[in-house]
């Protein structure tokens, strides 16, 4: 997921996205405790596409605070 994709979302999607990304990451982590995990990089870019949601999110409330 690029940044370009996210930054045209709004607020409340960028949080829907960013409870369903998480929600995947747990079914990942699952998988992974019963070693059932096909692609274990999978967990990596998935975490990293959250702190990108996060980031995104933070700076929208920020932003939001100002004005």
């Amino acid at each position: 997921m690029k940044i370009t994709e996210l930054k045209d979302l709004t607020l409340t999607e960028l949080l829907a996205r960013s409870r369903d990304l998480r929600q995947e990451l747990f079914n990942l982590r699952l998988q992974q405790a019963s070693s059932q995990l096909e692609k274990p990089a999978k967990l990596r870019t998935l975490r990293r596409d959250i702190a990108r949601v996060e980031t995104l999110i933070s700076q929208r409330r920020r932003q939001a605070a100002i004005a």
